[in-house]
């Protein structure tokens, strides 16, 4: 019976602890998820940071103390009235884009990180807005961004926490205000639009008189030009005309060589005609012909009548000459020369012989 007890004994004290092992390994074990970092105390003091996997703690010694989200979150900020430098009051709204880098900070440096970062963006858009005019307000919100973002970053750090955006979403100013400036607006547009008409005008007529210089150039051009052609047209003209001049007097001067040389050729010809006349007559005189001697008198007589006729200082001449006198006159100048001819062949016959 004895025994009995202290073998329930013995397996009660093993099952527990088998169970109680088992439960400390399984409280162990960690699956981290993809993007959460875990921080884990050791007897209530920092230890480490988890990554995302599987990982180990020792059970009843350390704990997981906080999970952290490293995916960017976003933060919307509500809409608040900002008094601008020039006493404008405007309403504003944003939001802001940051992430944790480090767990530790994060978790042990801030209580509430959330209301903590509304906060300190609240801040400073009251205290960069507030340093503006209000066109500035409206006309530079990237460069508003900008500053936010360098400042809210820099605040944030300490937290463990990088600010990525920080963006003014809308700028309302009051409805009176919305109203002047939508009359200032318009003003402005007319004043511009005044402005580019005049613009406008000036512009056409430096076009208009510059199109006019222009005109005036190319016609003083064309004039020019046209004298120029007019000018070197009758330099050609007078050129070709000199040419034509020099060309004709070639071929005059080349046709008058022309004619002398024939007129010589004609002399010549003329006087080798009159020589063999001259030659043939006086050797039909020799052997007696009288009819040859009446042609050459009658000739030389018909030339000197011409040259008598020709002559430059008689004007008129009258000769009662009829033609059977020139006739009769001719026939007694051939008997004188047959008479004459007689005679010497009478004296060759009388001469005495050697």
């Amino acid at each position: 019976m004895l025994l009995d007890w202290l073998t329930f004994i013995i397996v009660f004290i093993l099952l527990t602890i088998f169970s109680v092992a088992v439960f400390l390994l399984i409280k162990s074990i960690h699956f981290v998820p993809q993007s959460i970092k875990c921080t884990v105390e050791r007897l209530g003091k920092y230890s480490r940071t988890l990554d995302s996997g599987l990982s180990f703690t020792i059970p009843l010694v350390e704990k997981i103390s906080n999970n952290i989200d490293i995916r960017e979150q976003v933060m919307d900020v509500p809409r608040q009235d900002v008094i601008t430098k020039d006493n404008a009051m405007v309403t504003v709204d944003g939001v802001v884009f940051w992430r944790v880098f480090d767990a530790e900070k994060s978790t042990y440096r801030i209580s509430d990180l959330d209301e903590a970062i509304m906060q300190l963006t609240v801040t400073n858009i009251r205290n960069v807005m507030g340093s503006m005019d209000l066109d500035d307000l409206l006309s530079k919100r990237n460069e508003i961004n900008k500053i936010l973002l360098k400042d809210i970053d820099l605040a944030t750090d300490p937290w463990g926490i990088k600010v990525e955006r920080v963006e003014i979403k809308d700028i309302t100013p009051p409805e009176d205000m919305v109203n002047s400036m939508a009359r200032q607006m318009k003003a402005e547009r007319n004043k511009r639009a005044s402005i580019l008409e005049s613009e406008g005008l000036r512009y056409a007529a430096i076009k208009q008189a510059e199109g006019e210089k222009q005109a005036m150039i190319l016609k003083a051009e064309g004039q020019k030009e046209a004298g120029i052609l007019e000018a070197e047209g009758y330099k050609i003209a007078e050129i070709l005309k000199a040419e034509a001049r020099k060309q004709a007097s070639i071929l005059e001067a080349e046709v008058q060589k022309e004619s002398a040389i024939y007129e010589a050729g004609a002399i010549e010809r003329k006087a080798e005609a009159e020589a063999k006349a001259t030659e043939l007559v006086s050797k039909a005189i020799k052997e007696g012909d009288i009819q040859a001697i009446n042609y050459f008198i009658a000739q030389k007589y018909i030339e000197a009548l011409q040259s008598i006729a020709s002559a430059d200082n008689q004007k008129l001449i009258m000769m009662p000459l009829e033609v059977t006198n020139l006739v009769s006159s001719i026939s007694g100048i051939g008997e004188i020369a047959k008479e004459i001819f007689a005679n010497k062949q009478i004296v060759k016959h009388t001469e005495p012989k050697n």
